[in-house]
């Protein structure tokens, strides 16, 4: 994790929490600072005589319980550690919300490059992944592990009961479509035709795997060395037991090109970052998953829609937080950003319609 260089504010933690942690750690915990720059759950780094680790624990109050549930995520990367997919390793998980506000986990450090973490964009550090071979290599590993997560059967690896596959592809339109009903600020023909568009072509499918639900470059550590490799996968909160190829879309989303219209970075831009020589192109990379697993793809604009019906959703929540904040007149939690979240609800709703034109399903084109 790269951001262990900057000095940000410490933390100062409870002294139960600091007795909690030096009774599993066996030493003590001299200093805790945040890091990464995401608005979700928090993570910090923890110092103690001998080593670096990270604790991670959800918001107080805010957003989807299951967005934010540090107990499955702790379980699903227990579960996956001893396999060929790359994860931190896990030290501890405490249930208890009185240490901390929230329940929370410890992990091990490791040291790398997280590149695309969080907004505003950030160019490569210099020095990494110069070369286009590098970074094409970095698009390989990407899919090359999410390869190897969809590998893992779940129930040998204690994941059996971990989601309800059956249906799974339904129960997330119907799950999104619902939040939008919740959220929506303002009437949208574009988002109900998106809507009508996806639950016409739900998947048929009865295949499923571990599901990331979060898969993308910034929640993977890559090896300062080495771009060709994948040193821990991050974020696992989303996961479940679903169709692989979701993954794969949610992965296209936050993958740039250099040809892009200008309103494809706008909606997401992360995605920037790709868009530099020699990494893959999004055919590319749905080709290697395909080469590589086996599997039918033919599902993945579908589920590249769904990731953007996701993302339109949360931009318009935070707009709508905003507004009630200010109706109510207290301050908002949500970052200034998310001021103009139904823009960026509107263009994630416009590209996923232009997905749905381009398809080679028909189901996805209009009537």
């Amino acid at each position: 994790m790269s951001d262990a260089t900057a000095q940000p504010t410490p933390v100062r933690l409870p002294g139960a929490a600091l007795a909690y942690l030096a009774g599993i750690l066996g030493e003590e915990v001299s200093g805790a600072r945040p890091i990464g720059g995401g608005s979700s759950n928090v993570t910090l780094l923890l110092d103690t005589p001998t080593r670096t680790l990270v604790l991670r624990h959800g918001p107080v109050g805010h957003g989807l319980a299951s967005a934010h549930d540090m107990a499955r995520e702790y379980r699903v990367m227990s579960a996956v550690q001893d396999t060929a997919v790359p994860v931190p390793r896990m030290l501890a998980l405490c249930s208890d919300a009185s240490l901390l506000g929230a329940e929370f986990y410890v992990m091990e450090y490791i040291e790398g490059v997280i590149p695309a973490a969080a907004p505003p964009v950030q160019p490569l550090p210099p020095r990494f992944a110069e070369t286009e071979a590098q970074r094409r290599s970095m698009g390989l590993a990407l899919i090359h592990s999410l390869v190897d997560l969809h590998a893992v059967d779940p129930a040998v690896v204690g994941l059996a009961d971990f989601g309800r596959p059956a249906g799974y592809a339904e129960r997330q339109v119907k799950r999104w479509s619902d939040q939008w009903e919740t959220w929506k600020t303002r009437e949208s023909a574009a988002m109900e035709e998106l809507l009508r568009r996806l639950r016409r072509a739900i998947p048929a499918s009865d295949e499923y795997t571990i599901v990331h639900g979060d898969y993308r470059l910034g929640n993977c550590i890559f090896d300062c060395d080495d771009p060709g490799r994948i040193l821990g996968i991050l974020d696992w909160e989303m996961s479940t037991l679903g169709d692989p190829i979701a993954d794969l879309g949610y992965t296209l989303v936050y993958w740039g090109e250099e040809a892009d219209a200008e309103a494809r970075f706008e909606a997401m831009d992360l995605s920037k970052v790709t868009a530099a020589p020699g990494f893959l192109t999004r055919r590319e990379l749905v080709e290697e998953y395909a080469r590589c697993s086996g599997r039918d793809v033919s599902s993945v604009d579908f589920f590249e829609m769904l990731a953007r019906l996701k993302l339109a959703v949360f931009g318009e929540r935070g707009y709508a937080r905003i507004l009630q904040a200010q109706q109510s007149g207290t301050s908002s939690t949500e970052p200034i950003s998310r001021s103009e979240g139904w823009r960026r609800c509107d263009q994630h709703v416009e590209l996923a319609l232009a997905t749905a034109d381009a398809s080679e399903d028909p189901r996805l084109h209009s009537a």
